[in-house]
């Protein structure tokens, strides 16, 4: 099914002229050719570039020579000319050959590491294979570029170069070794994105009714394991950081609007407003009126 999204990519070459330049993960990319051939019989002559040539064999069969060694390419293999070497493309003189091909340079800018291991070995390194089956999603990124300029809409120039990026970085995956391509997650990130949408959740519904469940739910966790993990990573219980923000927000409101005091407890969660005064005494050492009068100041 990948394939036949590829056979139906023949818009592959308008991308010439939209899509040029743009930068990857710390490398500068130019992006050289973009082109499609439909299945036939058809020969490339032996040539070389200054940049990495890229194909996708999507029908047929045929095959590709590089520096005198020759490869056999099936349907399903995507195979790389890297800058400098001499190549050519011979199809199968019964089954033809079809194939979507871009062509585009990898340059480390100041912030890159291109020494150290990364997807970028794929491509970078001498060492790594000229032929692949690991295709990953190369059919899906060439059949949605295809499409964005089939019909192009608002957007599409991001659009193509978030895509363009990804091709790259999927390419270069598909020749790298698993070393190259391992990497450790923190933990801890996983934890702090978590605890930051439990956060986001409490800030946007102060006015609302809500209990811990509510919040867990956000972060697909269980009440018990939300409410530890929430106060662990900010120091405060979960239902404390919601008073507080309730509160501020009461006292936000009280300077900046001239809303009854019964409108301002609404907005922050209490139905009452004999609980929203309570509590705002307790918290900020005077009743609300006093603190809208003395513009939040505590007189003692």
């Amino acid at each position: 099914m990948s394939l036949d999204q590829v056979a139906g990519a023949t818009t592959f070459v308008d991308l010439a002229g939209l899509l040029v330049s743009g930068e990857v993960d710390g490398f500068a990319v130019d992006y050289l050719s973009w082109g499609f051939y439909e299945p036939s019989v058809w020969r490339n002559y032996a040539h070389t570039h200054s940049f990495y040539e890229v194909c996708l064999a999507y029908s047929g069969s045929g095959t590709f020579t590089v520096d005198g060694a020759t490869h056999r390419i099936e349907a399903g293999t995507v195979f790389v000319a890297r800058p400098g070497d001499v190549h050519e493309i011979i199809s199968d003189p019964e089954h033809g050959l079809g194939i979507a091909f871009w062509g585009f340079t990898l340059q480390p800018t100041g912030t890159a590491t291109a020494s150290a291991p990364g997807w970028w070995s794929g491509l970078l390194r001498a060492d790594r294979p000229l032929l692949s089956t690991s295709l990953g999603s190369l059919p899906v990124l060439i059949a949605a570029l295809a499409a964005e300029v089939a019909t192009p809409r608002s957007g599409v120039s991001e659009q193509v170069r978030a895509l363009g990026a990804a091709l790259v970085i999927q390419t270069a995956r598909a020749f790298a070794a698993d070393e190259d391509l391992a990497v450790t997650l923190d933990p801890a990130a996983r934890t702090t994105s978590s605890v930051a949408a439990m956060e986001r959740y409490l800030a946007d519904n102060l006015e609302r009714t809500i209990q811990v469940r509510d919040v867990a739910a956000v972060a697909h966790l269980s009440s018990r394991h939300a409410a530890r993990l929430f106060a662990q990573e900010t120091g405060e219980p979960l239902m404390a950081m919601l008073r507080r923000l309730r509160l501020e927000r009461g006292a936000h409101l009280l300077l900046e609007t001239d809303d009854p005091i019964a409108q301002v407890a609404r907005q922050c969660g209490y139905p009452e407003a004999r609980p929203f005064i309570t509590a705002f005494r307790r918290r900020f050492g005077q009743p609300p009126g006093a603190f809208r009068s003395n513009g939040g100041t505590l007189h003692l």
